[in-house]
């Protein structure tokens, strides 16, 4: 059973500061492991990696048969039922348009004393995209990693994607084909992020890797940090839903279940100003269980993890979701732009209740990688911007120099580092 919470309880304080630390994060140590994975990986290069495939997925790869060839592409995607290949379309079309409305604009302009000054954006060279396999194979996943990266920019894009027992997903391969990922290669788990950040004589090095993976895809990311760039490090998946009494209890569960059903770790939580509501959202929660599919996994989570909040208002329910700053922020509310307004912590927020996080998930348009374990305090979900890096420029002329070397000179020079200021003194020398 989830928690009951009201914040008129006397201990509401202890118990909602309790919920915000729960944790639920894989607890397995495994970065010995994965250090000792990397370090293989760099050493033997594809040799490394195919035994490792081979204890762990039990697939037999050479270096030749570590990347679909295009004709195994092209077999599995003609596998495709014709609504599944036109709903990938589709979404990956309103996710393009999405994003690339989020690209970024050089600038340049001359100031006061003469200098121009701005920036240019430019995309990373090559990104790896981590796409997990087995049950938690996802074509929409891949989506929203590929497009913003091509969109961006990016020339070289690779897909990891593991095929425990040589089974693929052909919808994964028909979203790299329709995503213009060049090469996808049967790999996954530590030795595939240490492929893509250190290179072997098969699989070319990138510069960035994202993507979702298990407890030791996430190690491995946190290790190659600073060799490549990484997106974030992923937790399990969260759902808040403000909603009043004014919705159908059954559609608040299914909102609530979209998350459970991922994984036993998972958490949803619902804020409502209505107590009676929310016992019969449990209610609800409870029948869609008897049926749910993977009610084996969202039964657990609903019940170790979920909780029904009850608030005075509106306004505490918005203070309350910037303390969770949850992954996914449903406001079923009448009006939910003014309540949108108030909140500042949220990876992603769907306003009104025709708006189920799932559409998110698949083809709102925005980004389904988000934030998580109230990481959305202090980032945001995948983009385009992931994919790019901005270089400032600066050009001087006489003049400007004139104007504002003194003054570069004499910080220098209290910093201690000489030569600077004697690059600047120099040139200001010149000018008399």
């Amino acid at each position: 059973m989830p928690q009951f919470i009201a914040t008129t309880d006397a201990d509401f304080e202890t118990r909602f500061a309790k919920l915000l630390t729960l944790k639920r994060e894989d607890s397995v140590d495994v970065d010995d492991t994965v250090a000792a994975i990397i370090a293989d990986v760099r050493a033997r290069g594809d040799a490394a990696v195919c035994e490792l495939t081979a204890t762990h997925d039990r697939l037999q790869l050479t270096p030749d048969t570590l990347a679909f060839t295009e004709d195994d592409i092209d077999e599995h995607i003609a596998r495709v039922p014709d609504a599944e290949r036109a709903a990938l379309e589709h979404a990956a079309a309103r996710i393009r348009a999405y994003h690339e409305r989020q690209l970024p604009k050089d600038e340049s302009w001359e100031d006061e004393t003469g200098a121009t000054l701005g920036w240019r954006w430019t995309a990373v060279d090559a990104a790896g995209l981590y796409v997990p396999g087995g049950q938690a194979s996802y074509p929409s996943s891949l989506l929203m990693n590929a497009i913003p990266a091509q969109v961006a920019g990016v020339k070289r894009l690779v897909v990891t994607a593991p095929t425990p027992d040589g089974i693929a997903n052909p919808l994964v391969l028909l979203a790299a084909r329709i995503s213009g990922v060049e090469t996808v290669y049967r790999i996954g788990g530590a030795q595939a992020v240490a492929a893509l950040a250190y290179g072997t004589n098969t699989i070319h090095p990138v510069d960035k890797i994202t993507g979702p993976g298990n407890a030791y895809v996430a190690a491995a990311k946190r290790r190659v940090f600073g060799r490549v760039g990484i997106d974030m490090i992923a937790g399990p998946s969260e759902i808040l839903v403000i909603a009043d009494a004014d919705n159908d209890p059954d559609w608040i569960a299914l909102d609530l279940l979209s998350q459970a059903e991922h994984d036993a770790s998972a958490q949803s939580i619902l804020i409502t100003t209505d107590g009676a509501f929310g016992q019969a959202v449990a209610d609800a929660v409870d029948a869609r269980l008897q049926t749910l599919e993977r009610r084996e996994i969202a039964a657990p989570s609903w019940a170790d993890n979920g909780a029904i909040i009850t608030v005075r208002d509106l306004g505490e329910a918005a203070a309350l979701a910037d303390q969770i700053a949850p992954e996914h922020l449903e406001l079923c509310v009448d009006d939910p732009e003014p309540l949108a307004a108030n909140i500042r912590h949220a990876g992603a927020m769907f306003l009104g209740k025709w708006t189920p996080e799932a559409i998110g998930d698949y083809i709102g348009g925005p980004n389904h990688v988000l934030p998580t374990a109230r990481s959305a305090r202090f980032s945001s979900g995948l983009s385009v911007m992931d994919f790019m890096k901005r270089t400032t420029m600066a050009r001087m002329t006489p003049q400007s120099l004139k104007a504002v070397g003194e003054d570069a000179e004499t910080l220098a020079r209290s910093e201690s580092l000489e030569a600077h200021g004697l690059s600047v003194r120099a040139r200001l020398d010149a000018l008399n």
